[in-house]
């Protein structure tokens, strides 16, 4: 059983929340995690080392992947060995792109992901020190490393095969003239930032002694919050080094978020 009971907020049991409004308000928890930096700087530079070796991890897998990609592009296309040349060489194409569209895809949760496994004691601290700072965690569930480990990476396994199912149909819907260049890529960012909410708050959820599925009913009841919130993270990964530099800011944000859901105080001492 959970240590902390999932229900929803005094403000969802009241009265619908705007759908415009909610969003707004999952974008402003990213920036006040943001915030903190100025607050609590040197706790911030140390959640940059283990967003910084996944980001080499990653880059170096990508382009890895690019160097083998017409390679797997014909294994995938065996269908095609007796085709016209030309036939033969475009789908091959198309089969490359949809490799490395759908590796860059997955690399945005798979970041985050590998970012919060490597780094877990410093988001650990990072979440802890926001959550002290506000009147600390009655109850707080303390739980080694160690235990939470696999459980961890077999959330964010369950993630990625989550983020693949939707993600993969909207990169090819992406070839659709008009459709692709304006509505895919918002749908993207949507369902990416979604993704991104879940694995965020997986640090101050585990604190709670909660687990996937506690995450899932929570965000259910505020999916607006929850996809601002992930929406604006994911359009910083965009961002050249955006992954790195936000990484810390947004498990500051996410911590931020867990305790408004629970109808806890989420504003600093002072503000």
């Amino acid at each position: 059983m959970s240590a902390v009971e999932v229900a929803p907020s005094a403000e969802d049991r009241s009265s619908p929340v705007s759908v415009g409004k909610d969003f707004l308000a999952g974008v402003m928890f990213l920036l006040r995690g943001l915030k903190m930096y100025a607050r609590s700087p040197r706790l911030m530079l140390l959640g940059l080392i283990p967003a910084f070796i996944s980001l080499v991890l990653l880059v170096a897998t990508l382009v890895t992947l690019a160097y083998f990609v017409s390679d797997l592009a014909e294994l995938v296309t065996w269908f095609a060995d007796d085709w016209s040349s030309g036939w033969r060489q475009a789908i091959r194409i198309a089969a490359g792109v949809a490799i490395m569209g759908g590796a860059v895809l997955l690399s945005f949760v798979g970041f985050t992901a590998l970012t919060l496994v490597i780094g877990e004691p410093f988001y650990e601290a990072i979440s802890k020190n926001v959550e002290d700072r506000l009147g600390g965690l009655p109850g707080e569930v303390d739980i080694p490393f160690w235990r939470t480990l696999p459980r961890s990476i077999a959330d964010s396994l369950q993630l990625l095969l989550l983020t693949a199912l939707f993600g993969i149909p909207l990169f090819f819907a992406g070839f659709i003239p008009v459709v692709g260049e304006t509505v895919v890529p918002v749908i993207g960012a949507l369902v990416g930032g979604w993704f991104l909410s879940h694995e965020l708050i997986g640090v101050p959820f585990e604190r709670r002694g909660l687990r996937m599925r506690d995450r899932r009913r929570m965000l259910r009841q505020r999916r607006a919050l929850a996809t601002g919130f992930g929406a604006a993270t994911f359009a910083c990964f965009l961002i050249p080094f955006g992954a790195v530099l936000i990484m810390p800011a947004a498990v500051a944000g996410a911590t931020l978020m867990t305790r408004h859901l629970f109808g806890m105080s989420d504003r600093l001492n002072g503000q």
